[in-house]
């Protein structure tokens, strides 16, 4: 038998079936493109979604036959959300996360409702990105469609919708509505109040890990799924990919190294949660239970290599296509010893934690004619890592200690750039044997709820398993601390000077 993960992600969903050892037994991945109709909008076809989710579904069943999957569970991006008719009808497009078309909404908020009261309730900093403010988007611009909508459903309790259950969120993603009472674990009758809205137009909430029901016969069929399958809640993207890093308990964070960069550690309380508002950090329920997590990201993160990749990368992409190599390794090779003397601020989209500055830019520090392309290549990993450092130092503050990171993601195959990683931060940097771990977190979800495993925490132990740990070179990590302190002067002195620019 095996365990089923779906991920549904901004640009494509991912299925990855693992037997009771962990190990994968089957995967599928489908893309879809990001939409922008208009400057500032960045939205998904649910439709294309659709037919990605339905379609991973299918390759993984028909390839399960010896090992039938048993249970489902799903984690997916945050806020973007669904609006669905009764009769379910897909009535408009997903805005996600950063699309910026709820900014004055925001402010509108902050108008009939302080920052602090939103956070005490929600977890959430006030941000335009939230899916309340969506909701209320829609209702002010989109005045018939909004008449029509039975229920706006995020991916998770979507995907349940297509396999014929009643949609079912899970603490941590209806957190991520901004419309989520934390503390009393259901839908705040504070933040519906200001936005005037009725709670029906959310679905059900329950704990992560919860049955929800059997997928019925004939969506079984449909999907090419074995009768008698267990569909399970499961969560956010980030606290179920910190479950598939082995991230049950405190001091350990998942590392998430792709397009963004997400630190995400867990706690069971925080010492001084005001420094988390003022620096704009969540506090929310983990997919574990009793414990919270908050997340650190950079939205640069690995599209800066990526970005080196396709504009000065030719040489290297030309070379590996001829060696049958991946160009990542071409340009990561031979990168001078110790820091550079370059300072790299890492805002070439906009920021995340711990400023959210949609106006930011990035920046290149200390180049001259003396410059190698090795160097460049480093200091932009050097930029990426020092911008987390900053971020794990403002946890600190407010009491989240991190004592060893998990890496996962495209960043975590290279050696070169973990062991970066370690000498900037200080701390211990894992890989680990299953690199999905976001689909792992959902499958344990899965395997824990249909009796395959007594908790998360035993599971975690069991399918977990470390591959390689990088431990910080004392002398390199003494030398970023005074490289570090000359980063942290970098977006207070150019803030403004860039937003001109």
């Amino acid at each position: 038998m095996s365990l089923l993960g779906i991920d549904v992600g901004t640009t494509g969903t991912k299925a990855v079936a693992f037997n009771l050892d962990g190990e994968v037994v089957a995967s599928a991945y489908r893309e879809y493109p990001l939409l922008s109709p208009k400057p500032g909008w960045l939205e998904l076809d649910a439709h294309q979604v659709t037919e990605a989710i339905l379609e991973a579904i299918r390759e993984v069943a028909a390839r399960t036959k010896h090992d039938p999957v048993r249970a489902i569970s799903v984690s997916c991006q945050g806020e973007a959300a669904v609006p669905v008719s009764k009769d379910g009808e897909i009535l408009y497009n997903t805005p996600i996360s950063f699309d910026a078309r709820t900014d004055e909404l925001a402010r509108w908020w902050a108008e009939r409702m302080s920052p602090k009261e939103v956070f005490r309730i929600t977890g959430m900093p006030l941000h335009p990105m939230y899916t309340i403010l969506k909701v209320l988007w829609m209702r002010e611009h989109e005045p018939e469609v909004f008449r029509r909508v039975w229920k706006f459903l995020c991916y998770e309790e979507y995907v349940f919708y297509l396999l014929g259950l009643e949609p079912t969120t899970d603490y941590s993603l209806a957190a991520r509505t901004m419309a989520f009472d934390v503390r009393q674990k259901r839908w705040s009758e504070r933040m519906l109040g200001v936005a005037e809205l009725s709670e029906d137009i959310f679905p059900k909430v329950a704990p992560s890990g919860t049955a929800v029901g059997v997928v019925p016969r004939g969506k079984a069929e449909e999907f090419g799924l074995p009768r008698g399958v267990v569909v399970v809640t499961g969560g956010h993207d980030q606290p179920c990919n910190a479950l598939g890093s082995g991230v049950v308990g405190e001091g350990l964070a998942a590392y998430g190294v792709g397009t963004v960069e997400c630190i995400a550690p867990a706690f069971k309380e925080v010492r001084h949660p005001e420094r988390l508002l003022a620096h704009n950090f969540t506090c929310y329920p983990h997919v574990a239970p009793e414990l919270s997590v908050t997340l650190a990201f950079n939205f640069t993160g690995g599209s800066l290599l990526r970005w080196y990749r396709d504009t000065f990368g030719e040489r290297e992409r030309e070379e590996a296509e001829r060696l049958g190599k991946d160009p990542y390794d071409l340009i990561l090779s031979d990168l001078p010893e110790g820091p550079t003397e370059l300072l790299v601020l890492p805002h070439f989209t906009m920021t995340g934690t711990p400023y959210f500055d949609v106006k930011a830019k990035g920046a290149i520090l200390g180049l001259t004619l003396s410059t190698s392309k090795k160097e460049f290549v480093k200091a932009l990993l050097e930029g990426v890592t020092m911008e987390m450092r900053l971020n794990m130092e403002l946890l600190e503050e407010a009491g989240v200690q991190v004592h060893e990171l998990r890496l996962t993601g495209g960043g975590a195959k290279s050696p070169v750039w973990s062991q970066i990683k370690a000498d900037i931060l200080g701390h211990p940097i894992s890989t680990l044997w299953v690199s999905e771990a976001t689909s792992l977190g959902t499958a344990i979800l899965a395997g824990v709820a249909v009796g395959e495993f007594r908790s998360v925490e035993e599971a975690a132990g069991r399918l977990v398993r470390v591959r390689e740990t990088f431990e910080p070179d004392p002398g390199r990590h003494r030398q970023y601390a005074e490289r570090f302190e000359l980063y942290k002067e970098l977006y207070p002195s150019l803030k403004d000077i860039l937003h001109r620019a």
